[in-house]
C-alpha cells in the first residue's frame, strides 16, 4: 500500500473499530430496549416481517455481540477478509434500513446509540454513509491488512482507547465502563496474542471478545442497564420530564401531515405537505371554457412529519388510570408519599419467581402506610387470574405498553417513587428487603 492509503486504512481502522465498540456497547447495555426497536422495524407497516418478532430477542443480542467483536477485529487487524466481508454487510443493511425509515417516515429514530443519543432517519443514514466510505476502504485494501504488528498496536490500540473515551464522557455522558471495558479487553487480548503459539490464536481471541460481551449482554438483561439513559432513571423526577415546551418556554418542534392528491388532468398521485395544501388545492384547469379545480384529494398518511426541530418531553403519553377509568396520575405523582410501583407490561407473561417476594413486600410496606400499585397494559380478566394463580395482594391499574416497557426492563419490574422522583429501581431478579429498601432509601 501507498503510504496515503497506509493512512487512510489506519484511520479507517481506528474509527470504524471505536463506533463499532461504543455503539454495540450502548445497544448491549439495553439488549431487552434494542429488541423493542427491532420489533418497530419488523411490524407490518414497516419491513412486513412479522415471522421475525418472536426472535427480536436472540436477534437483538446477536447484533450487539456482532458490533463488538467486530469493532476489536477492526482495531487489532484479525482475520480481515472475514471482518471486512461482515463489516460492509453490515453497513450495506443498516444503511438502507436508515433510508428506508427516512424517506417513507416508517421509524422515527433508529436506535442506532439507545436512548443515549437521539438520531433522526436521515442523521442515522448520513452516519451510515459516512460509515460505509470508510468500511469501503477497508474492505478494497483488506488482503493487505494483517493482524497488527506491534508498531501498529502501539498507534491503533491507545488512540482507539482515547476516542471511546472521549466518546462516552463528551456525548454520551458514560464516564468510566465503555473506555475501561474497551482498555481491559484489548490487553486481554494483547495478552493471548503474545502468549498464544497456536495459529487459531485469532479466533481463539475473537471467541475470547464473544464471550465476555455476551456475558455483558446477559447481565444487562437479566438485570438492569448498568447505565440508564431514559427519562425514568433513578433521580429523575416525571412531573418535569412531562412539561411541554410551552410550560418550559421553549421552542415546540413543527410537524406537518403528509397529504396525497389527485391531479384531475393527468390522474397521477403526488405527495404534498399540508402547509401547502390550500395553495395547491387552489390551482384551476380551464375544461370546457371552465375553471374546475386541479387537484383532488385522496387520503392522509397516519404519522406526521417533523419538519422543524424544537423541544419535545422525554416522557409522554404517562397516564395512570384507575379501575373506573378515572386518570389518576398527578394525584399520584404530586403525593408527598412513597409509592411502589409493580410494572408488569404484560402479566400473562409476567415471572412468577417473585411474585412471593412482592406479596411480602405489598404486606410490610402498606403495613408502614406506604402505597403498592400494580401498573399493567392487560385487561382486567386476565389481571384476575393473574392475581388468582399467584395470590397477588395488589391492585393494578392501567397504563399504555409501550410506556411501560419504557419505564423499566424488567416483567416485572419495581419502581420506587415520591413525589413524581424515582428513588430506587429494581429488577425482580434483585429486588431486595422491604426493611433494607426502608433503612437506606426512605427518609
Amino acid at each position: 500500500m501507498s503510504a496515503v492509503m497506509n493512512v487512510l486504512v489506519t484511520i479507517s481502522r481506528i474509527l470504524v473499530g471505536s463506533l463499532f465498540i461504543v455503539s454495540g456497547l450502548i445497544k448491549a447495555n439495553d439488549t431487552l430496549g434494542f429488541s423493542y426497536k427491532l420489533i418497530e422495524y419488523f411490524e407490518p407497516d414497516v419491513l412486513n416481517m412479522p415471522f421475525f418478532i418472536p426472535y427480536a430477542l436472540p436477534i437483538s443480542a446477536f447484533i450487539c455481540v456482532a458490533e463488538i467483536v467486530l469493532g476489536f477485529a477492526t482495531l487489532l487487524g484479525g482475520k480481515m477478509k472475514t471482518t471486512s466481508w461482515s463489516l460492509l454487510l453490515m453497513i450495506v443493511f443498516f444503511t438502507f434500513l436508515t433510508f428506508y425509515s427516512a424517506y417513507f417516515n416508517k421509524v422515527t429514530d433508529c436506535g442506532c446509540f439507545g436512548d443515549a443519543i437521539k438520531l433522526t432517519p436521515w442523521q442515522s443514514f448520513n452516519k451510515d454513509l459516512i460509515l460505509l466510505v470508510l468500511i469501503g476502504i477497508i474492505f478494497i485494501k483488506r488482503n493487505k491488512i494483517g493482524f497488527n504488528t506491534t508498531t501498529e498496536d502501539r498507534v491503533i490500540l491507545p488512540i482507539s482507547v482515547l476516542l471511546v473515551a472521549l466518546f462516552s464522557v463528551l456525548v454520551i455522558h458514560w464516564t468510566i465502563f465503555p473506555w475501561v471495558f474497551t482498555f481491559l479487553v484489548l490487553a486481554i487480548c494483547l495478552l493471548a496474542k503474545n502468549f498464544i503459539k497456536s495459529d487459531k490464536k485469532e479466533w481463539i481471541i475473537a471467541a475470547w471478545v464473544t464471550v465476555i460481551t455476551s456475558s455483558f449482554c446477559y447481565y444487562t438483561y437479566a438485570h438492569l442497564p448498568i447505565r440508564d439513559f431514559r427519562p425514568y432513571a433513578v433521580g429523575k423526577n416525571l412531573i418535569d420530564g412531562m412539561k411541554t415546551a410551552e410550560e418550559l418556554g421553549l421552542k415546540p418542534p413543527k410537524y406537518e401531515t403528509i397529504l396525497i392528491l389527485k391531479n384531475n388532468e393527468t390522474g397521477k398521485e403526488e405527495k404534498v405537505m399540508s402547509s401547502e395544501y390550500l395553495k395547491i388545492y387552489a390551482d384551476s384547469i380551464t375544461k370546457g371554457g371552465k375553471k374546475e379545480v386541479k387537484w383532488t384529494y385522496v387520503s392522509a398518511e397516519e404519522k406526521p412529519v417533523k419538519v422543524e426541530d424544537g423541544y419535545e418531553p422525554p416522557i409522554h403519553d404517562f397516564a395512570i388510570m384507575n379501575q373506573d377509568g378515572e386518570d389518576i396520575t398527578f394525584s399520584v405523582l404530586d403525593d408527598p408519599n412513597y409509592y411502589f410501583f409493580i410494572v408488569a407490561y404484560d402479566i400473562k407473561q409476567s415471572s412468577g419467581k417473585p411474585q412471593q417476594e412482592l406479596n411480602n413486600l405489598y404486606k410490610k410496606a402498606t403495613a408502614a402506610g406506604y402505597k403498592v400499585y400494580g401498573l399493567t397494559a392487560s385487561g382486567e380478566n386476565e389481571i384476575q387470574e393473574f392475581k388468582h394463580q399467584h395470590q397477588s395482594f395488589v391492585d393494578y391499574y392501567s397504563m399504555d405498553g409501550i410506556v411501560l416497557k419504557t419505564i423499566i426492563r424488567a416483567n416485572p419490574g419495581i419502581m420506587l417513587l415520591k413525589k413524581g422522583t424515582v428513588i430506587g429501581s429494581w429488577h425482580y431478579n434483585d429486588l431486595p428487603q422491604f426493611e433494607e429498601i426502608k433503612s437506606t432509601l426512605i427518609k
